[in-house]
């Protein structure tokens, strides 16, 4: 299914920020930011809301890799690893929120705030796929929004990434690039 544009759509950006940008990833950093970037500027220079979303812990949960590692839920992140990057060049009219979930609905209020601003179709972006993008996408769209995911602006390991696009996304939402969602609001 290709990617389609409702009226109110939001570009939702996950996790762009400092501490994340290190890990290793299938395709390089600098495009994905470069790309959410683009979608950023596009998204404010018609009006449409921008959300940067950050995270800066963990949620309380434990799970097995996190007693291997001695490591219990809930923890923060140091300050300087939270800072978004600065090429998003944030704005006063975005919606800035600080998740501590792997998803930004459960422990922030941007379910609150996207329907205020009356969106009812997220654009999704960030880092990773299948953890920080993916579970964003299951609350969307358990909540009722469309989702649509911007695939070359967004990344994780290869295997992982290419299992969520191929297997995963379609279940939620539509699929396209960069080029698609910029052609689609120049058409506006």
């Amino acid at each position: 299914m290709s990617i389609e544009l409702e009226q109110r759509p939001a570009l939702v950006v996950i996790d762009l920020q400092v501490g994340i940008l290190n890990y290793p990833t299938a395709h390089p950093t600098e495009q994905i930011i470069a790309n959410s970037a683009a979608l950023a500027e596009a998204f404010r220079a018609r009006g449409l809301p921008v959300v940067l979303v950050n995270v800066g812990g963990s949620a309380p949960g434990r799970t097995d890799r996190g007693k291997a590692t001695g490591r219990v839920g809930g923890r923060s992140l140091p300050p300087e690893t939270t800072e978004l990057v600065p090429e998003l060049n944030r704005q006063p009219s975005d919606i800035t929120l600080t998740k501590r979930s792997l998803g930004a609905f459960l422990t922030t209020d941007l379910d609150a705030k996207l329907r205020e601003a009356g969106v009812t179709q997220i654009v999704l972006t960030g880092i990773s796929t299948t953890s920080g993008v993916e579970s964003t996408a299951r609350s969307a769209f358990d909540l009722g929004y469309h989702v649509a995911f911007v695939t070359d602006a967004m990344t994780d390991n290869l295997e992982a990434h290419n299992a969520s696009i191929e297997y995963q996304f379609p279940k939620l939402g539509e699929l396209g690039t960069t080029a698609e969602v910029l052609a689609l609001l120049d058409a506006r």
